[in-house]
């Protein structure tokens, strides 16, 4: 069955997905120094070499695959093996080529997407994996385990220097026309550097250039994302816009600010109350709000959250009320 989503609105021309073991369906162009290749810093190899991975180790698992560590031509980096779903084909086949909305794309603040392919040699069960992805490592950490699950302090100039990260990010993400649809901690990675990068891109849509919004991604749905974070215009199943992940980076902000979950409750009546009474999380935290700086974050927050996605701060309006806080 081949893609639901035409591969000629994720990859440049002349790069499309191909079966064969060794292609690669990222728009990437291969380099060789000498007698050995090696993984450039921007550019991309077009083909995985499959025999130069070496000490695959497990790191984790998600919804719809599992993600690896190994030694790629003198790099580190992270393998992602993208599984089908017995009770949801189509949404994982979908998520693995909403992967590659960002294969062609190169940030400090975006994990980079370094290979894809449709096949890879050894799989037992064809039918068992939709697709490989190979791209840059950065860290054992991201930011919900950082939020709830160390006691490392993080005080407030951290937290704004982790949320212009962020928002540099979707900045970048949306001046391309790509909207990731499922900014959470758990989707933000701490490099050695300290420094936060955007990952998971398997709810990602591609935006029409001519328009700010999009109302035909069937993707788009309630399965998609975290009910937590998701916008209310989502919930109702209305227009996707970059207005989107400005809402869901508010929720991330405040988690970043208060360490606590954002919800309770019964997930059902959450949704309903997010949709019909505007239910958002608390900004009565003295400790965390009462200051200058914590009364402007509030400020900011409420923004986010608007109802309205059109009176929501763009992600460039973000950054600059960010880098003006005191």
């Amino acid at each position: 069955m081949p893609s639901p989503i035409p591969s000629s609105r994720l990859l440049p021309k002349g790069l499309f997905p191909s079966a064969v073991v060794g292609a690669c369906s990222s728009p990437l162009a291969r380099t060789q120094h000498g007698s050995s290749l090696q993984v450039p810093p921007r550019s991309c190899t077009s083909v995985i070499h499959w025999k130069q991975l070496r000490s695959v180790e497990p790191v984790g698992s998600g919804g719809f695959g599992f993600v690896y560590r190994a030694e790629y031509l003198g790099s580190t980096v992270a393998l992602k093996k993208v599984k089908r779903c017995s009770k949801n084909t189509l949404a994982s086949r979908q998520s693995f080529w909403a992967e590659l909305n960002v294969a062609h794309l190169h940030h400090q603040n975006i994990v980079r997407v370094i290979a894809a392919t449709t096949s890879a040699p050894g799989d037992s069960d064809a039918d068992s994996s939709i697709g490989t992805i190979l791209m840059e490592f950065v860290g054992n950490r991201n930011l919900q385990q950082v939020i709830y699950g160390t006691a490392e302090p993080l005080e407030g100039a951290r937290c704004v220097r982790y949320a212009a990260d962020i928002a540099r990010g979707l900045r970048f993400l949306h001046s391309h026309g790509v909207v990731h649809l499922d900014i959470k901690p758990a989707n933000v990675l701490l490099s050695g550097e300290d420094v936060c990068k955007i990952a998971d891109f398997g709810c990602s849509v591609k935006l029409d250039r001519a328009r700010e919004t999009c109302a035909d991604h069937p993707h788009v749905s309630l399965v998609c994302g975290t009910y937590t974070h998701r916008a209310p215009e989502l919930l109702k199943g209305e227009a996707v816009s970059p207005k989107a992940d400005i809402f869901s980076f508010g929720i991330t902000l405040w988690q970043l600010l208060t360490r606590e979950p954002p919800y309770a409750g019964d997930r059902q009546r959450v949704l309903y109350a997010i949709v019909a009474q505007e239910l958002r999380p608390s900004l009565r935290d003295s400790a965390v709000f009462g200051c200058a700086r914590g009364q402007r974050l509030r400020a900011l927050l409420a923004a986010c959250w608007s109802a309205d996605g059109r009176r929501r701060p763009s992600a460039s309006e973000l950054l600059e009320l960010l880098q003006r806080l005191p």
